[in-house]
């Protein structure tokens, strides 16, 4: 049986099958029914946020906190090349050009120091990312885009949970999107959510992922189908009341893989930050000057059928699709596209699968004999 590099979050069944039971009495599937409402609610509180909107999927909701700010098609975005494609796509499928900015070596988030060199006169907005649950630093983000009159759309999709300074990830920048893919520490089968101040944007960003419909006669806006059903949001309700558990168990995972591959030479394990309670979301280890690649890690691994994670690699700004607008100018975020590799990482990991997992990664490579 193959160890994969995630297993999603689930409630009993008989859980799950009592939380939906009632969809066969109201028929009210989708449209924004009860248990969207309620799951809503409870993540508004949750994060101390006054609104979330929520969506079928992260990448949608990404794509309307674009169309609820309203930018000036071909203005540019300064985003990191170390993230998930669909951070990127958001940006270019929304009329706007995604700028590079490299990452910082220990936490692998946007440079602040580096942003200002990128701005133009054509920028318009700040996108940075949260990778692996770790915290962009938000302080000093907000007083560049404050300089410069930007707006800051936070790719929050690995922070479900995390708090910086005891504030919500969800309370950054205008907006900050969460993804709840099955994939991720608190999932809604597939899901997503916007998190934010801005009284003016609920109603907006609720008729955008109607169609743009805002009465039964009125369309003011062009959008898209994102809605969230009813069985993705009982999904929600039910793993929430269990996100507190899953965090101790996803902890107890990280701290074996601490105890393991802590102290070897030429693997460095991404640190929980200062003033920053983190989700275990991911477990990247960087082979640096390991005595193997990590592409070599990667497919002894996977002899042993165990899944890792090149998680990112290519960087975006390689991709076929970006290459245009790469300008070389992200070396850092390049190097750890090259030599990180996320291991197995989810609540129910056992501990011998962990062991195992590490002695292969600590296993010498035994070399082929070359007869004279």
């Amino acid at each position: 049986m193959s160890i994969n590099v995630t297993r999603s979050s689930m409630p009993d069944y008989e859980e799950y099958i009592e939380a939906i039971k009632d969809l066969w009495d109201s028929h009210w599937l989708t449209n924004m029914g009860e248990k969207h409402r309620k799951l809503q609610a409870q993540l508004e509180a949750m994060h101390k946020v006054p609104h979330v909107t929520l969506y079928t999927n992260g990448h949608l909701a990404l794509e309307a906190a674009w169309a609820v700010l309203n930018l000036p098609k071909g203005g540019e975005v300064i985003t990191t090349p170390f993230t998930f494609v669909s951070t990127t796509h958001a940006i270019a499928r929304s009329g706007l050009i995604p700028v590079f900015c490299d990452v910082k070596e220990d936490d692998y988030t946007m440079d602040p120091a580096k942003i200002e060199a990128l701005i133009t006169d054509k920028t318009v907005a700040i996108c940075p990312v949260h990778v692996y649950g770790n915290m962009c630093d938000v302080e000093d983000i907000d007083a560049i885009a404050k300089k410069y009159n930007l707006k800051v759309v936070y790719d929050a999709a690995h922070a479900f949970g995390v708090t910086y300074k005891g504030v919500s990830s969800a309370c950054f920048g205008d907006i900050s999107m969460y993804s709840f893919h099955a994939t991720k520490v608190f999932n809604t089968i597939e899901g997503g959510a916007l998190c934010y101040q801005n009284d003016d944007y609920v109603q907006v960003l609720n008729d955008l992922k109607n169609f743009g419909i805002h009465a039964p006669e009125s369309t003011p806006y062009i959008g898209g189908n994102a809605k969230m059903n009813e069985f993705q949001a009982a999904m929600g309700l039910c793993n929430l009341r269990h996100f507190d558990r899953e965090l101790i168990k996803r902890k107890r995972v990280f701290e074996q893989y601490q105890d393991f591959l802590g102290n070897m030479a030429g693997i460095r394990i991404l640190q929980p930050q200062k003033d920053v309670v983190p989700n275990y979301a991911y477990f990247p280890v960087v082979f640096d000057e390991y005595k193997y690649h990590r592409d070599q890690v990667f497919d002894r691994l996977a002899q042993n059928n165990i899944i890792a994670r090149k998680y990112f690699y290519p960087i975006t700004n390689e991709l076929e699709c970006y290459r245009h607008l790469s300008k070389d100018n992200t070396p850092i975020a390049k190097r750890l596209s090259e030599t990180v590799l996320c291991l197995p990482m989810y609540a129910d990991l056992r501990d011998e699968d962990i062991e195992k997992i590490c002695k292969i990664i600590k296993e010498s490579k035994k070399e082929k004999q070359v007869n004279p």
